[in-house]
């Protein structure tokens, strides 16, 4: 049996009027507070999640300054935290707009895409704004083109070796591109009334993944083998494109669906929460080993898809309330998480300045105590960006949805004869 949602699914661009389908409340709107407030409430699970994602990432990032030996060693599995992210934001954008289907709602992808600017461009263009305008904020020497970050295309193309200045951004260009594409899928898919078979779309994409990350490798990477610029070429063509991924995002956006609109399923599983989470660790341990060399042949074209997978059943493990995760409250993980994004835009900057200064102060770069400073001050630029753009914006994005909604909900003025 297909989703449900594909049987009275539709789309409006404009603003949310929730106006239900004809038919009344699909039955599977009763779902437990896991999923259907995810896109509301804060799932502690999730917080630890997100918390280990950005660690993974700034350990990772750390080895291209001067660091402490353990750090090489430490960080070798960190570039699995982007990935970890897409699952994480695959999982809850898409729950959001399941969680309005089910419940009779229209998609309303004028408020979505609204909210979504407001919560991603403010201070992704303090932060272009600075590397662009402050050459001392820059981590390596040379900047893409200014219109690829604008244009959220930074990824396509890029050459690590010449312009591997905020690199990191490749990852916001991804989300930002699939989250334009993804309704506008389902739309020609409803256009052509193919909504029933629009259940496997999800399937057919991971498994075009694969023939993708394969001819990438041997019609793109294979020939540079043995070469000086064979990892510049890696990079380029299977590391940052959209196309080679994705898998990531599908996982996350698979589980979504399988919650929202299976209950019987999402129930069964989430009995077990801690089987799952060591089931998920298991995945974890595998990928690490599987992947050690992440530029090679079997990594490039399995290893993704391998790390996808065991960080979602982790994220499944994550919102079951029998885990520990779920139930396990540590404020550290809440506040992490939430400068998770500020950290993930900055870190490379600031941590740049912070080693240019302590070294003139004559601590050692591959210190540990370098180290400890620097993502002190991470930490504390992020709070920065937090405070003074981050959540101002969002109040305001907030202020401007209740006018707009309150604005609906008046009556008509009649006028007097």
């Amino acid at each position: 049996m297909l989703p449900p949602f594909l049987n009275n699914f539709y789309i409006t661009f404009n603003f949310d009027k929730s106006s239900p389908p004809a038919g009344g409340r699909n039955s599977m709107t009763q779902l437990n507070g896991s999923l259907s407030n995810a896109g509301n409430n804060k799932l502690l699970g999730l917080d630890h999640l997100r918390t280990l994602a950005i660690t993974l990432v700034l350990v990772f990032h750390y080895r291209i300054f001067q660091h402490p030996e353990w750090v090489n060693h430490a960080g070798s599995f960190g570039w699995t935290g982007v990935d970890l992210f897409f699952v994480l934001s695959g999982y809850l954008i898409a729950g959001q707009l399941f969680s309005r289907i089910a419940q009779g709602k229209s998609l309303a992808l004028g408020e979505f895409y609204f909210k979504r600017a407001f919560r991603i461009l403010p201070a992704y263009l303090i932060i272009v704004t600075l590397y662009f305008c402050f050459p001392a904020f820059r981590e390596r020497e040379a900047l893409p083109p200014l219109w690829k970050f604008l244009s959220f295309t930074q990824n396509f193309g890029l050459d690590l070796q010449h312009q591997g200045t905020f690199s990191h951004a490749w990852s916001l260009c991804i989300e930002e591109q699939f989250y334009l594409l993804l309704p506008l899928i389902m739309v020609t898919f409803l256009a052509f009334k193919a909504g029933r078979k629009a259940g496997y779309l999800l399937l057919v994409l991971f498994i075009l993944g694969f023939v993708v990350r394969i001819g990438s490798w041997y019609g793109r990477i294979l020939p540079f083998e043995n070469t000086d610029v064979f990892w510049v070429e890696w990079y380029k063509w299977m590391y940052y494109p959209f196309q080679t991924r994705l898998d990531g995002l599908l996982v996350g956006v698979s589980l979504a669906g399988l919650f929202q609109f299976y209950p019987g399923f999402r129930d069964r599983i989430t009995k077990r929460g801690n089987l799952l989470l060591l089931i998920g660790l298991g995945l974890i341990a595998t990928a690490y080993f599987f992947v050690a060399d992440p530029q090679s042949l079997h990594a490039s074209v399995f290893g993704f898809p391998l790390v996808a997978i065991a960080y979602g059943t982790v994220v499944a493990a994550a919102v079951s309330p029998t885990c520990i995760l779920y139930r396990f409250n540590a404020k550290i993980s809440s506040n992490i998480a939430a400068l998770s994004y500020a950290i993930y835009l900055s870190h490379k900057g600031v941590i740049h300045l912070c080693q240019q200064l302590f070294l003139n102060l004559g601590i050692a770069g591959d210190s540990n105590l370098m180290f400890f400073l620097c993502i002190v001050m991470t930490i504390l630029g992020a709070l920065v960006l937090r405070y003074t753009i981050e959540k101002p914006f969002l109040q305001l994005r907030d202020r401007i949805l209740q006018k707009r909604r309150e604005g609906r909900e008046q009556p008509p003025v009649r006028m007097r004869a």
